[in-house]
């Protein structure tokens, strides 16, 4: 009979702290707690913690810095390509790419998240709710923008799947700015706003009562719904720029 090695405790360690940066307990950049304090949070030896932080550092997952501290790799992101990413946000056309995309990402994280939200990922999604509708009244674009993101990245969590999670993150500026693009243009049809939220709060309360299909579809219609309204303001200013060409053109 073939003998069952058992794991070093250092191993051990390894596997919890990937887990914890896959869950996106720990994202990149993140300075990890101090070596006496996760020895503590591990009940483990400070020799066993730093020969798993040695292992980590060879993976390429976490590095230190001399009299710093240890931090997970900042080049984590699934996405890093940061001149390729500003050339995307830069063309006028990619921002209804980014939308065709926030369909599929959007409407996946609402239907994972009303099949296997926990309780407390539910209320997180509610509390970034509230959040945003606070930053509403501050009329401040950019701001709103990041709280629809933050709130988009707690119903992201909530779905439990570590891809879409990890996507999304290594996206967030990208995303986090077509919303604020997306917010800009809205701006000039104020009547919507009421609307727009009554949608999201659809996605919510979809969430919230546990029904993945109801979810997924109030993602979609909302997504539809803001495309559809931006190419309609689009045409107007098209025809309004042709109409002023016309007017200042000379008999």
């Amino acid at each position: 009979m073939q003998r069952i090695q058992a794991k070093k405790l250092s191993d051990v360690i390894v596997e919890q702290i990937e887990s914890m940066i896959l869950d996106g307990k720990l994202i990149a950049g993140q300075r990890l707690p101090a070596e006496r304090d996760l020895a503590e949070q591990f009940d483990v030896s400070r020799p066993s913690l730093r020969e798993a932080i040695q292992k980590l550092e060879a993976k390429g997952l976490v590095n230190r810095k001399q009299g710093g501290g240890t931090f997970v790799q900042t080049r984590l992101a699934l996405v890093e390509n940061a001149p390729l990413l500003e050339l995307i946000a830069a063309k006028p056309e990619s921002q209804f790419d980014l939308l065709e995309f926030r369909h599929a990402l959007e409407g996946m994280a609402a239907y994972y998240a009303a099949l296997r939200g926990t309780p407390q990922q539910v209320e997180a999604i509610q509390a970034a709710f509230v959040e945003v509708k606070a930053v509403q009244q501050q009329q401040d674009i950019a701001a709103e923008a990041k709280a629809l993101a933050g709130f988009y990245l707690e119903m992201i969590q909530a779905s439990q799947n570590m891809v879409l999670l990890h996507i999304f993150r290594g996206l967030q500026p990208l995303l986090q700015d077509n919303i604020r693009r997306n917010l800009e243009v809205l701006s000039s049809q104020p009547q919507l706003s009421e609307q727009i939220n009554r949608q999201r709060l659809r996605i919510l309360d979809a969430i919230v009562a546990g029904d993945p299909e109801q979810a997924r579809r109030a993602s979609n219609e909302h997504l539809a719904f803001i495309e559809e309204t931006l190419l309609n303001i689009n045409r107007q200013d098209s025809r309004t720029q042709r109409s002023l060409r016309r007017i200042e053109m000379p008999d």
